[in-house]
């Protein structure tokens, strides 16, 4: 399903998906296709659900016209730097 769909079906609301597809285009990766896993209306419980996602499981609110997910390097290890 493409996020514009999600958009329509779930306007102005949290919802957990599970990344499909995507591309990266330069330090962010932009999510094109998703499969909608389920709605939440408690920003407190999205909240909660996107720390325990995990792999290709995000939270992310419908209020976005794409999803860009910005690509972090790690720059060090329990102070170290890498």
């Amino acid at each position: 399903m493409k996020w514009e769909e999600v958009r329509e079906i779930c306007p102005d609301q949290y919802v957990k998906l599970n990344i499909l597809d995507y591309h990266y285009e330069g330090n962010k990766k932009i999510v094109t296709d998703v499969a909608l896993i389920n709605t939440i209306k408690d920003p407190k419980v999205a909240t909660k659900e996107l720390l325990k996602s995990k792999g290709d499981t995000i939270v992310f609110h419908t209020g976005s016209e794409k999803i860009e997910i910005e690509i972090r390097n790690p720059t060090g290890f329990r102070g170290l730097r890498l």
